[in-house]
């Protein structure tokens, strides 16, 4: 899983022309790492050319508190509430599709990452890898678009 984003950009590169790549424009639902449930729906909009992503819907078990804050986050969105929260931002559209340039922010660490997001050609699965430094050092999920 750990060169997925980087493969999907080689293969896809030479195929599309950044004007008819997918489109990241949507609902996307994560699924936790480890668990693999449903975590959150994220609702992608582009502005200015910019991407930017927010928390619409979580997926709270019935003994979780349904309206969580970001008590480890830092700055103006410490102990801020997750839903409704930005936590996708700057990020650009390359030659080859992709789009790079811009961060995520972790709500359960209050960490914030370097991102890159790849859509697959069908348009249902999106590749986003969050890290540090080089894209080799990170860590890769994979959304499915709801809407």
């Amino acid at each position: 899983m750990r060169f997925t984003l980087l493969l999907l950009s080689l293969v896809l590169a030479p195929a599309i022309a950044a004007g008819d790549a997918p489109s990241p424009i949507g609902i996307w639902k994560t699924i936790d790492d480890e668990s693999g449930k449903a975590e959150a729906l994220v609702k992608i909009v582009e502005s200015n050319g910019e991407l930017r992503g927010s928390i619409a819907k979580l997926f709270q078990e019935p003994n979780e508190d349904q309206n969580p804050h970001c008590e480890k986050c830092a700055g103006e969105r410490k102990n801020a509430p997750i839903l409704g929260m930005t936590i996708l931002y700057g990020l650009h559209r390359g030659d080859d599709g992709s789009w790079t340039g811009g961060e995520i922010l972790d709500p359960n660490n209050g960490n914030t990452y370097h991102a890159t997001v790849v859509v697959a050609p069908d348009n249902r699965t999106l590749s986003l890898r969050g890290y540090i430094g080089v894209p080799l050092f990170g860590r890769s999920q994979t959304w499915i678009r709801v809407e």
